[in-house]
């Protein structure tokens, strides 16, 4: 699977800033939702090829768009990365049940995110 189009869901104006800019300027193409509602209606309207989740976001938390997408007939084959300050053992594992493919604590590496992006395409 090629990686062209990635959704960037963060309620942070600067942290979907920042993750524009950087895939971008790698080439790819980006989309953004600011929370879980708009997550879900982006994944099935734009057909990315990846999501970038925030978990604690106002409204529908990550976790519940996560699992909400990873269920949904159309929406389940897209690999989802969890993006978030929860940094505990715990939040991890409970991102991977609800059908994140993977999972990465907020500050984000650019290079580490960049290295798993790539491995998925």
């Amino acid at each position: 699977m090629t990686i062209k189009k990635i959704l960037v869901v963060d309620d942070s104006p600067t942290e979907r800033l920042a993750l524009t800019e950087l895939l971008t300027a790698r080439g790819y193409q980006v989309v953004t939702a600011e929370n879980g509602e708009d997550a879900i209606a982006r994944s099935k309207s734009e057909t990315p090829d990846l999501i970038l989740m925030d978990v604690v976001m106002p409204g529908m938390n990550g976790y519940q768009a996560t699992r909400t997408i990873s269920r949904a007939e159309d929406t389940r084959r897209i690999p989802i990365i969890m993006c978030t300050s929860k940094g505990q053992e715990t939040d991890r594992i409970w991102g991977m049940r609800q059908g994140a493919f993977d999972y990465l604590v907020k500050p984000v590496d650019p290079a580490e995110l960049l290295a798993r992006i790539q491995a998925l395409g």
